[in-house]
């Protein structure tokens, strides 16, 4: 997880780890489709949790700012939107390819 911001006015170190990863798609990320495609569940899983997670230690009373769980919970949000997008995307590709078979 992403090192905490303390203060107001608190920055990122440059070149720092945010704690964001890139999701790798395509032949650089190694595998096969299906093992992208989990690693991308798992992920998204994986961010949903840390937002989870967060929002309990906040609700709990625990030294948690606010702005790092509205922030997990943006990018758990923002992960899933985007692999809806992709799975919306797959599934006209699939239909286009079944057309043009008939």
């Amino acid at each position: 997880m992403a090192t905490p911001l303390t203060g107001i006015g608190a920055r990122l170190p440059i070149g720092g780890d945010t704690g964001l990863r890139p999701l790798a798609i395509g032949p650089s990320g190694g595998g096969s489709f299906a093992d992208t495609l989990k690693r991308a569940l798992g992920e998204v899983s994986g961010l949903q949790d840390q937002a989870r997670d967060s929002i309990a230690a906040f609700l709990r009373g625990e030294p948690v700012e606010l702005h790092q769980v509205m922030a997990a919970t943006e990018e758990a949000g923002i992960a899933l939107d985007a692999l809806i997008e992709i799975r919306n995307k797959l599934t006209d590709a699939y239909r286009a390819v079944i057309n043009m078979q008939s």
